[in-house]
């Protein structure tokens, strides 16, 4: 074949990327790019309007994924990911808005946003790409750093006491929560596509630690190491309590899909709030604010 007859070869997801980026900065090994794989086949096949759906991230390294998807996307401030997002859907709620980061910038400094989105049962999908570490600046101590795990403000190992994210995400209201690994992506993307594609507060943790600091830092070897790490040590439990799911310092790790459940959204209950008591007053309002859009 001659070579001005092949076909230029093209990236499957390539229509998803901001191409004129890439190459992107996260470094060999690393499981963020295999989620946004996830999220982007996950969107291929949801088939949903791509013009009616946005992409937030925080600061960190998974921070960084709302700078290389070809849609909406808001690269905003540390720990206010959920926030800015909660705003954006309430200010358009035709959209489908995505919040994709890391445990330190969800569940970290921006706990106290998260905890209570999953409260009002927000209409957001959140991806938690869960590295136990603040890895972009230096490999810190994070709110979901396993005890013993060795960190830079832990050298001797770490003695606090970390967050069972899918318990929290319960606990606090959340009506979807799914727990999986770098591994499993073909499930990764399934979870995903599920969130999309249902109403209310969804939560996906992706375990994918940092092969760079937090890998080295507990000489757990190379990235094909800690995949055969999760082949070996994942355990899927779909509905298990999410009490019993603390991931231990190389211990096993429980993942499937553990909540599923329906509740009026944030703006279903306001709507079904103000209708009871306004009725037809509120009604009016509501048409007379449409009709003026």
């Amino acid at each position: 074949m001659k070579a001005e007859d092949r076909l230029e070869e093209r990236n499957p997801i390539e229509d998803l990327l901001r191409m004129d980026r890439i190459p992107h900065i996260w470094c060999p090994g690393c499981g963020i790019g295999t989620v946004v794989t996830s999220f982007a086949e996950a969107l291929k096949k949801t088939d949903l309007d791509l013009d009616k759906v946005a992409v937030v991230s925080g600061i960190g390294c998974t921070g960084r994924v709302a700078g290389y998807i070809k849609l909406d996307s808001f690269h905003t401030t540390h720990g206010r990911a959920v926030a800015f997002a909660t705003g954006l859907k309430l200010a358009n709620p035709e959209l489908k808005v995505v919040v994709f980061s890391g445990d330190g910038d969800l569940a970290g400094i921006g706990g106290n946003h998260l905890i209570h989105a999953a409260r009002r049962n927000m209409d957001l999908v959140v991806i938690c790409v869960n590295n136990f570490n603040y890895a972009m600046t230096g490999g810190q101590v994070a709110a979901t750093t396993p005890l013993e795990a060795n960190a830079s403000t832990a050298p001797y190992g770490n003695f606090e006491f970390p967050f069972n994210l899918p318990f929290l995400m319960e606990a606090a209201g959340a009506t979807y929560v799914a727990r999986w690994t770098a591994l499993h992506l073909r499930r990764v993307t399934m979870s995903i596509m599920e969130a999309l594609q249902r109403k209310g507060f969804s939560f996906i943790e992706v375990i994918t630690p940092c092969v760079t600091l937090y890998a080295r830092r507990n000489r757990l070897g190379d990235g094909l190491n800690l995949l055969r790490y999760y082949y070996d040590n994942s355990e899927i439990q779909h509905g298990a309590d999410t009490r019993q799911l603390d991931i231990s310092f190389q211990g096993k790790i429980i993942v499937g899909k553990f909540v599923d459940k329906d509740k009026p959204t944030f703006l279903d209950a306001m709507n079904q709030h103000f209708t009871r008591v306004l009725g037809d007053d509120y009604q009016l309002y509501g048409r007379i604010n449409h009709d003026r859009d």
